[in-house]
């Protein structure tokens, strides 16, 4: 890309969206696309169409979607799998119909099966069932990496799906009955500490192993891959073990348990910890392989507790909001 090329950042206003804008700004690229969610409704294929007519962006991060921990896509499975096919379909065929150059679609490793091999290859995508408690919202994205490919097979176009490990950072969801498991973590920490409570209870038991990759070295890694040189960019598209997909993370994990020690560390919590094991643990490992990503010259820089104390330090100073 270019200082000067138009680029549109779907879901900036969101915790990745957000991120992709400050890097892209932060790296000179100031022709950036931003619709409010008001000017533009994402599931209404003739609003995206005509925005896409009207602003023909060059390049697009497709980081809008349907989003939430556990109890959120237990919940509200319909909400989910409609909400993000609706917007995926809507802007990749948008992209296709006005000659976008690369489209990055994220999504999340929840697409690859529960049971699979660790750690998660890229070519492990459906092999396997699925983590039955988010199964809408991994369909959902299996479907958009199956789009980029499919019209990437048909049109020649260049879109690229990256799926990211677990997030977390500035402008995450820290409401308790919709948010993932580290936002969440912050959020019942703090308030323990405010009511002066004894104790915070964890959902689970305590023992699924997690991997976390800050926002801010998500929304480098996705400048990374859509600045690849075009023979590099090519292969990935072609790959035949698993074409225009490739994952972002860590590579490093730790169990949920060490991560609420974590988190009571960071937030200062002097009580005591308890684990609901009645409730669900989700998959018992998802670990990224990263190697294809790491080959490319790109590694995360930001370590745990690092980004999570700047994190807690982003909740105090914007709770209210």
């Amino acid at each position: 890309m270019n200082p000067q090329d138009k680029i549109y950042v779907a879901g900036h206003g969101g915790m990745v969206g957000s991120a992709l804008v400050r890097c892209l700004r932060g790296a000179g690229y100031t022709n950036l696309v931003l619709p409010s969610r008001a000017e533009l409704d994402l599931c209404n294929q003739e609003a995206v169409k005509a925005f896409f007519h009207d602003e023909r962006p060059e390049y697009v991060f497709l980081a809008a979607a349907k989003v939430g921990g556990i109890v959120a896509n237990s919940t509200l499975p319909a909400q989910f799998i409609y909400d993000n096919l609706m917007i995926q379909n809507n802007i990749v065929h948008a992209s296709w119909s006005v000659g976008v150059k690369r489209l990055l679609f994220l999504g999340s490793t929840c697409i690859y099966p529960k049971l699979a091999p660790q750690p998660l290859k890229e070519e492990y995508l459906l092999t396997g069932p699925l983590e039955p408690t988010n199964d809408a919202y991994a369909v959902a994205k299996i479907a958009g990496i199956t789009m980029c490919r499919s019209f990437n097979r048909q049109y020649g176009t260049r879109y690229l799906a990256a799926m990211p490990t677990n997030l977390y950072g500035p402008n995450d969801n820290f409401d308790l009955t919709s948010s993932h498991v580290l936002p969440a973590l912050i959020r019942k920490f703090h308030d323990a500490g405010e009511n002066g409570a004894a104790t915070v209870t964890v959902w689970g038991s305590g023992t699924p192993l997690r991997e976390f990759l800050h926002v801010n070295d998500l929304a480098d890694g996705c400048l990374h891959l859509v600045n690849l040189p075009d023979a590099e960019y090519g292969r990935l598209l072609e790959d035949p073990a698993a074409s225009a997909l490739i994952n972002i993370g860590s590579g490093e994990e730790l169990t949920i348990r060490d991560l609420a020690l974590l988190v009571k560390k960071v937030v200062g919590f002097e009580g005591e910890l308890v684990f609901d094991a009645t409730k669900p643990d989700g998959t018992p490992r998802k670990l990224c392989d990263v190697s294809r990503i790491h080959a490319l010259g790109w590694r995360h820089r930001i370590a745990l507790e690092e980004g999570l104390a700047a994190t807690y330090r982003w909740f105090r100073e914007n709770r209210e909001r």
